[in-house]
């Protein structure tokens, strides 16, 4: 993880890039559970005979499952110190090259693209990579922007 003092450090660091962070297993009660909250009940997610009989081998995790682990990767990459708050401000870009295979491994890193001035703080854009272990191209890559509001004083 990369530590930051304040706003200040972060943006001395654009260019660089974070990571990787730990793998994480994409289980199929993830899946499961995520496809509960989101309504999204796609054969190609949630039932395994059918799937496996299907394009992918088996079941797949959703995109958006994929996207939704963007906070808890970001929290093993940067820190920074000295803020009121860090907030999901949103996302410019977001693709989904390839399916993350149920009982596959993904990790990610981020390239801290840009740390600009706002009326509210820095507003930040970080691109982020989602690899699945032993492949090629990649399971999710995403722009995202955080705000990061500077402590007072």
């Amino acid at each position: 993880m990369r530590i930051f003092g304040n706003v200040q450090e972060l943006k001395e660091s654009v260019g660089e890039t974070f990571g990787p962070t730990e793998w994480r297993t994409v289980t199929q009660e993830q899946v499961n559970l995520f496809a509960d909250a989101t309504d999204d009940h796609q054969w190609i997610h949630v039932d395994v005979e059918r799937a496996a009989e299907g394009p992918f081998g088996g079941t797949i995790a959703h995109g958006y499952l994929s996207l939704s682990l963007l906070p808890a990767f970001l929290q093993e990459l940067v820190e920074v110190k000295d803020i009121q708050m860090a907030v999901n401000f949103g996302l410019n870009k977001v693709r989904f090259p390839r399916p993350v295979p149920v009982g596959a491994r993904v990790r990610a890193t981020a390239e801290l693209a840009a740390v600009k001035n706002s009326p509210a703080g820095r507003l930040t854009t970080l691109n982020v990579t989602v690899e699945v272990e032993g492949e090629r191209r990649p399971a999710c890559t995403a722009e995202v922007l955080l705000l990061y509001v500077p402590a007072e004083g």
